[in-house]
């Protein structure tokens, strides 16, 4: 098992949305499908608290942030199931 970044897969998932970790395909080889298993459910989940957040329409910078957060998440679950599939 390996050890995520910032100890456990849903910090990995919180610095990965906010930005701090860019994820990719090198970045995660180390990672066994059960690890990246774990993340891509994080990942979800936060992926859902976001889409449940009602902003106003007004707040452009708000929906700008949230954009930018999903569109994280997206990259790296598509980098996260390559891997996995490349792993079978």
């Amino acid at each position: 098992m390996a050890a995520f970044m910032g100890g456990s897969a849903w910090a990995m998932a919180r610095d990965i949305v906010e930005g701090y970790i860019l994820v990719t395909s090198s970045t995660i080889k180390r990672y066994t499908n059960p690890d990246l298993q774990k993340l891509k459910f994080e990942l979800e989940r936060f992926q859902t608290t976001l889409r449940i957040e009602q902003i106003p329409q007004e707040d452009v910078q708000a929906i700008q942030l949230r954009n930018r957060k999903l569109g994280r998440i997206t990259a790296t679950l598509r980098v996260i199931e390559g891997s996995m599939s490349k792993k079978r």
